[in-house]
């Protein structure tokens, strides 16, 4: 069995920065993809960013690009998140995911085979 289990969230306040960790443990193999995904109170998740696991290619959802760095250490089994300017609205739960086999779309949260717990991360204004 594979495990995902997120660090870093808190509370900050807006303009501030948190940097996210996700660890993978277990069953572990070469992923596809990593990605994150948030889910704010009374909305559905959403994509954030994904990272191809071999080749390092990215892709960031709008309303972070530029403010939002996805990285991975692949020594390390382990996925990263730094968030810049944060911003009231980007409060929510993060979650990072792990794509086991070849999707077309990385930014669907159906083509994710295991999720983590979750880290909340709160912006104040």
């Amino acid at each position: 069995q594979v495990q995902l289990v997120e660090s870093g969230g808190g509370l900050v306040q807006a303009g501030g920065s948190l940097r996210l960790s996700c660890a993978a443990s277990g069953r572990t193999f070469r992923w596809y993809a990593m990605g994150w995904f948030r889910q704010a109170p009374g909305k559905e998740r959403e994509f954030v960013a994904f990272i191809s696991w071999s080749f390092g290619s990215t892709y960031y959802a709008e309303s972070v690009k530029g403010r939002f760095t996805i990285s991975r250490d692949s020594a390390k089994n382990t996925l990263y998140g730094q968030m810049n300017s944060l911003k009231p609205k980007d409060t929510a739960v993060y979650y990072c995911a792990a794509a086991g086999r070849f999707y077309s779309d990385y930014k669907s949260r159906t083509s994710y085979d295991y999720w983590g717990q979750g880290t909340q991360v709160t912006v104040s204004s």
